[in-house]
């Protein structure tokens, strides 16, 4: 059985996510690097054994959490088809059950917003929750606010984030903090409109529902 462990020290799956995190970073882009890998991972592990999930279906969705962002190695645009594509090639070489390794496929495959991204699977829904919610000001590389593109300005602005799980009443909540001085908080909700309900339907295959809360404020 393919385990978290396994995958995290596999070479192949080390060196590729540190090239392709190095090759967006000369477009400009935030950080992708191994805590936000390692963070996904373990968000998504977190928001299904939250839920009752089994521990398997738990550590899948830590598994496709950790790969989500190996497309990067191809390209940012569609990394999460390209992603999903290396990461099967990876598992097939690991002995992974076949029904597994497709359940992996659709998560990182449909992570993405601009690719139209769904919840196919429990799997999918819990990634696509845990990576949303990622956002800090220490993934952005530029140092210069004046050429900080609208993503890089409301990743900065935030200064802290959480994502509550409430099991017994199936709530799944994004609780964020922003400095008003970068962006306003109508500002982060504009540009992060399709983030959000992405996020608000991956709760709802889940069954629960999402709150989305920025400076106390309840926005979703």
């Amino acid at each position: 059985m393919v385990t978290l462990d396994m995958v995290r020290n596999n070479p192949l799956v080390k060196q590729y996510m540190q090239i392709g995190n190095e090759y967006i970073g000369n477009i400009g882009a935030i950080e992708h690097n191994m805590y936000h890998a390692e963070q996904t991972s373990r968000l998504c592990y977190h928001i299904l054994s939250s839920l009752g999930y089994s521990e398997r279906e738990s550590e899948l969705g830590s598994i496709a959490g950790f790969l989500h962002d190996i497309g990067n190695l191809v390209n940012r645009y569609g990394h999460g088809m390209s992603g999903a594509l290396l990461s099967f090639n990876i598992l097939l070489e690991m002995n992974m059950d076949p029904e597994e390794i497709a359940t992996i496929m659709g998560a990182i495959g449909n992570h993405e917003e601009q690719a139209r991204g769904n919840a196919v699977n429990n799997v999918a829904a819990a990634l696509i929750l845990a990576d949303k919610s990622d956002v800090h000001r220490s993934r952005v590389r530029k140092r210069d606010m004046a050429v900080f593109t609208p993503r890089d300005r409301v990743n900065y602005a935030v200064t802290s984030s959480e994502l509550q799980v409430d099991a017994t009443e199936r709530v799944i909540s994004m609780i964020i903090e922003i400095d008003t001085t970068v962006c306003s908080v109508m500002e982060y909700f504009e540009i992060f409109l399709t983030k959000m309900l992405m996020s608000r339907r991956a709760a709802e295959y889940l069954n629960c529902e999402f709150e989305l809360v920025i400076n106390g404020n309840k926005l979703l």
